[in-house]
């Protein structure tokens, strides 16, 4: 779904935008379109995202690595 909203109101425009279940909002234009903007359907609507980064995170699965590079022994996180 695409929703659109002319406002003069820089801050108007990003209340309402936020309120809005829009995958898409534009303001003051017609339809954007470009290739790196995310694009698709806003909770059950779609199949997630076309377009930009967002797209490849539904290829990806995240995972997190912390690797300490200290010599010396960990200290106790439990120690008084």
């Amino acid at each position: 779904m695409v929703a659109g909203l002319w406002t003069r109101d820089v801050g108007r425009a990003h209340r309402v935008a936020a309120q809005l279940e829009s995958g898409l909002v534009s303001v003051n234009t017609y339809r954007p379109v470009h290739w790196m903007l995310p694009y698709g359907g806003y909770k059950m609507s779609g199949i997630g995202r076309e377009n930009g980064f967002d797209a490849v995170n539904e290829y990806l699965e995240t995972k997190t690595v912390v690797i300490d590079y200290a010599e010396a022994p960990p200290t106790d996180p439990f120690a008084d």
